[in-house]
């Protein structure tokens, strides 16, 4: 009897055996997210910024044209880990900018809430190792740090910015940065550059448990380039003298490569440039180089980022696991236009505090952004920057690369957001969202869409036509219905009043043709009205939050 038991068991052990090998292989997973990188900065979206290993990650991979974020980062890594609209998941609005109506309102803690369930969790529940390195921004406290979200490794920077130093420097005068390794307060070496080392990292996850085969999911979320523009000190003069022919110059070359690529068609116009920007020629030589020593400096940053992507990409290959790792790269909203030297205390604190001459631009001791007018460069053709609803805030770069999908250097014109990326993880990984239970808390569901049946057959949209997408954002707010944009913003971004774009005809937002399709108008804005009581929006009763002005 105890022989046919045998027999018995290992038939079933052999039978189990099968069935697993049966299974699809589960792939690794790798996000990877700039921050406040603009729709041209990289060279695979007509910048003249040297990325090369982006670039041929795009070679290598797919190039999208329309993948969009939300206005700032805090509401994009809450959708990218959630798959729920950002006033659900708790980032109704950014930390420190609430109005007296939002105070204590669910959907506004500026964090990412309980009420969702982080795609972390999941896939750590499905057995995959997960790994964090870089911003976090999302909860200070720890049972809302990256630990207690699902990430079984992780050194993060907690603020939403900080010196990419060692000296911890903060955003604003007092502030320092936080650097948290699973949920301890982590120290960081003398030679500390936030790229560099947040790479460093993710290696080392990535190598710590390779041998039990288990996949893993990476979300290496850089700071760079955000503000302060610092870079290291062998890269300080990397890009001396490349932008002395002005903004201007810059962003008309780099539309026409747009062109030359296929990204953008003939009947894109571009954008104007808005009329508190001032023309190069009408800058001083002084002011002039001031300025193209900012964009320098952001050009030193962005080439740094490429290369430590490159890295990663490149141990990657050598460990074998390129070609089964779905790789994404994004940045988290538009370029960063907006004044920072008028917010807050700025205004006394940098100049007392920081020496940002042309000769110390770039270094430790240095506190500058590079403002509307390069910001303008890197939005290309389109309208705005981030924390605006204009297609340049929202509309970002996006490269997906993995060996199961047919792509050598294709471009994709496919309307799609950073909402669906959580979707198309879970559909991966072969596991599923738990609805709206999880682990005895109620949850929302997932709301945005797998974007695998697209990817398989780019003739599939991700969205039906009458399908609506809606942003907003300190009173900033937005609707999409297929190629039909309705936004409304306060001057002088916006009238104040709804106007409406088309954008197939008209994709740069150039002409508002609100008055001759008020039947639209006003079907959106029922649309809106409903959007906006099922997914708990509180429009500020005092307008548009001062956080952002491009003046």
């Amino acid at each position: 009897m105890r022989n046919i038991t045998g027999y018995i068991f290992a038939a079933l052990l052999l039978v189990g055996c099968a069935e697993q090998s049966n299974e699809p292989e589960r792939p690794n997973i790798l996000i990877i997210l700039a921050d406040d990188l603009g729709y041209t900065d990289i060279g695979a979206y007509g910048g003249e910024i040297r990325t090369p290993n982006l670039d041929d990650l795009a070679g290598d991979g797919l190039l999208l044209t329309n993948f969009y974020a939300a206005p700032t980062c805090s509401p994009t890594r809450a959708m990218l880990l959630s798959g729920a609209d950002y006033h659900l998941a708790g980032l109704g609005t950014m930390n420190g900018s609430w109005d007296t109506n939002q105070l204590g309102k669910r959907g506004y803690e500026a964090v990412l809430n309980k009420d969702v369930v982080s795609v972390s969790s999941i896939l750590q529940d499905s057995g995959y190792h997960t790994y964090m390195t870089g911003k976090w921004h999302l909860g200070y406290v720890q049972e809302l740090q990256p630990q207690s979200r699902g990430f079984e490794q992780s050194f993060v920077l907690l603020q939403g910015g900080a010196s990419h130093f060692s000296d911890r420097g903060g955003l604003a005068r007092g502030a320092i940065a936080d650097y948290i390794e699973n949920g301890e307060v982590a120290e960081i070496p003398d030679d500390f550059y936030s790229s560099n080392y947040y790479t460093d990292k993710m290696i080392g996850y990535i190598d710590q448990d390779r041998a039990d085969g288990n996949p893993f999911f990476g979300y290496l979320a850089y700071t760079a380039p955000h503000w302060p523009l610092q870079v290291a000190p062998e890269d300080i003069d990397l890009y001396k003298g490349e932008y002395d022919s002005g903004y201007d110059q810059i962003r008309t070359d780099r539309i026409a490569r747009l062109r030359e690529l296929g990204i953008i068609d003939e009947k894109t116009i571009t954008s104007m440039a808005p009329d508190y920007i001032e023309s190069w020629d009408q800058l001083s030589a002084d002011e002039q180089r001031s300025e193209a020593r900012k964009m320098e400096i952001f050009a030193a940053m962005v080439d740094n980022l490429d290369r430590n992507i490159g890295r990663v990409i490149d141990h990657l290959k050598q460990i074998g696991e390129y070609d089964n790792t779905f790789i994404l790269f994004m940045s988290d909203n538009g370029a960063e236009g907006n004044n920072i030297g008028n917010m807050g205390s700025n205004a006394e604190w940098i100049p007392e505090a920081f020496d940002n001459s042309v000769q110390s631009m770039g270094t430790v001791n240095s506190f500058v952004h590079y403002g509307a007018q390069w910001a303008q460069v890197g939005s290309g053709p389109y309208r705005d920057f981030k924390a605006f609803v204009g297609e340049g805030g929202i509309k970002v770069p996006s490269i997906i690369r993995y060996g199961d999908l047919p792509y050598k250097g294709d471009i994709d014109h496919g309307f799609m957001t950073v909402k669906d990326i959580a979707p198309t993880l879970l559909e991966l990984a072969n596991t599923t969202h738990p609805g709206t239970k999880y682990k005895g808390r109620d949850v929302y569901p997932i709301t945005g869409k797998s974007i695998l049946p697209h990817l398989n057959d780019l003739d599939t949209s991700v969205y039906k036509p009458e399908e609506i997408i809606v942003w907003e954002l300190f009173g900033r707010r937005a609707i999409r219905q297929g190629a039909w944009k309705m936004t409304m913003q306060a001057e002088p971004i916006g009238s104040g009043e709804w106007q409406l774009y088309n954008l197939d005809d008209d994709p740069s937002e150039t002409k508002d043709v609100a008055a001759l399709n008020s039947d639209k108008i006003a079907a959106l804005e029922l649309l809106w009205e409903d959007y906006v009581a099922n997914n708990n929006i509180i429009l500020p009763i005092n307008g548009e939050n001062p956080y952002a002005s491009p003046q």
